[in-house]
């Protein structure tokens, strides 16, 4: 009989990658579509409108700041940014809140702080980058863009009228909800997983760090790695920490800034709701703003 024994070692290796990545990721994902659910049926567009600031400023500050008493990971928060988008949160104030909530939220700060030493320095230099990404992104939404940044398919999706309902009907579908956007979401998760498997095992680190000759091309190689190796932001402040002695402060910054922003399970998930034009201008500017200050930085320090 055929066993997993008789696999090849690296199909293994790229097998327990894979699960890992998912048993990890899963449980935000299922977090962040019961939020989306409940957002969903609680909560009507003109509570919304009365809740938000109106000065443009003022409502991308708090979309960027919202992570800190909102908090959730990269893998749950594409979801939420799609239900607040609907019950019409403006993009200035939720893509904002999608780039900073995965890195400036307690855990996450935490984790930076113990990974580095107990540094808050280093914390607080990933916060910053984070902060700077939102406010770039969120000046070119509320001044610049004025089309739609959601794709057709997801962005003429009916309103619903819950005010019927009884509360706990509400609760019910609510989980209804949730279970959908559940299913619907993680298979984008899977696919980008398994991809970050394929790249962990069958493209060695050893050859990518032997390409980074100058600080340029090592900000530029860690960014690509936390691209394809897309880690929790829980965790990659530990892997992050252990790549500071061979590339220095400011590329070990631009892999922890991006990383939670866009990696290729992220990318996946954002292509089921937004247009590729916004992408495309989504992945562009985060990556020049995170660039430039990464190379400030690394002249600073």
């Amino acid at each position: 009989m055929f066993g997993f024994e008789q696999l090849p070692s690296s199909v293994l290796q790229a097998g327990a990658i894979f699960l890992s990545i998912i048993i990890e990721a899963l449980p935000f994902v299922l977090i962040g579509a019961i939020i989306s659910g409940f957002i969903e049926v609680f909560i009507t567009p003109e509570k919304v409108v009365r809740f938000l600031p109106k000065n443009t400023f003022l409502a991308i500050l708090f979309g960027t700041f919202l992570g800190f008493v909102f908090p959730s990971c990269e893998c749950g928060i594409v979801p939420i940014v799609n239900r607040l988008l609907e019950k019409k949160v403006p993009s200035y104030t939720a893509i904002p809140f999608l780039v900073t909530a995965p890195l400036i939220n307690p855990i996450v700060l935490f984790a930076t702080y113990t990974a580095f030493g107990n540094s808050w320095l280093l914390a607080a230099y990933r916060v910053l980058g984070s902060i700077l990404v939102a406010i770039v992104l969120g000046l070119v939404l509320g001044f610049l863009v004025k089309e739609p940044i959601k794709n057709q398919q997801t962005a003429c999706q009916p309103t619903h009228d819950f005010s019927d309902k009884t509360n706990w009907q509400k609760v019910g579908l609510a989980f209804i909800h949730a279970i959908d956007e559940f299913f619907d979401t993680g298979r984008y998760l899977v696919f980008g997983c398994l991809f970050a498997s394929l790249v962990q095992v069958y493209v060695p680190t050893a050859i990518l760090t032997s390409i980074a000759h100058s600080p340029l091309s090592a900000i530029l190689l860690m960014m690509g790695l936390a691209f394809l190796l897309s880690l929790c932001s829980e965790a990659d402040a530990f892997i992050g920490a252990s790549f500071l002695s061979s590339f220095g402060l400011a590329p070990v910054m631009a892999f922890l800034v991006i990383g939670p922003m866009v990696d290729v399970k992220n990318l996946l998930m954002i292509k089921r709701y937004f247009t590729g034009k916004f992408i495309l201008s989504f992945v562009t500017i985060t990556f020049l703003v995170i660039l430039g200050y990464c190379i400030i930085l690394g002249g600073l320090v």
